[in-house]
């Protein structure tokens, strides 16, 4: 195995690192307005266990803590180094990033994200190898990884 040096960064550790920033991301408590509250509908009663309030437990997302959140702000900022020529990328990495927080599946696999660019999935992997390169080099450059 090879020593880490100073400012060594292995793209294993970005994609890991921007999985972990998408999963917290997803994990934020969502609140605020929501337009589809505008329309208040009452809901008809179907069954006597609804009658009783009775419903199946929802599994609640674990809140992430600051600390997560900083490390979340800053790994997205990451996202910024790819040059704005190749927002294409950006926007691919940024898609991946995006985990599940409860299965860590991926919001967004290989074949839909080359159905959604009009292309094949092969050539969706090769952009993403070829971003994760630009980021490990812009991030051995400045030094913020």
């Amino acid at each position: 195995m090879q020593d880490r040096e100073i400012g060594y960064v292995r793209p294993d550790d970005v994609i890991a690192a921007l999985e972990s920033a998408g999963a917290t991301l997803l994990a934020l408590p969502h609140k605020g307005f929501n337009p589809g509250l505008s329309q208040i509908r009452l809901d008809i009663v179907q069954s006597a266990l609804d009658a009783y309030g009775w419903s199946g437990a929802a599994i609640r997302l674990p809140a992430p803590g600051p600390e997560e959140i900083a490390r979340m702000d800053e790994v997205l900022g990451w996202l910024s180094l790819i040059p704005a020529r190749k927002y294409v990328l950006r926007r691919l990495l940024g898609a991946r990033a995006l985990v599940h927080p409860l299965t860590a599946r991926y919001l967004y696999p290989w074949r839909q994200l080359a159905k959604m660019l009009h292309t094949d999935h092969k050539t969706v992997q090769r952009w993403h190898k070829d971003g994760i390169e630009i980021l490990v080099a812009e991030l051995q450059r400045t030094g913020k990884a």
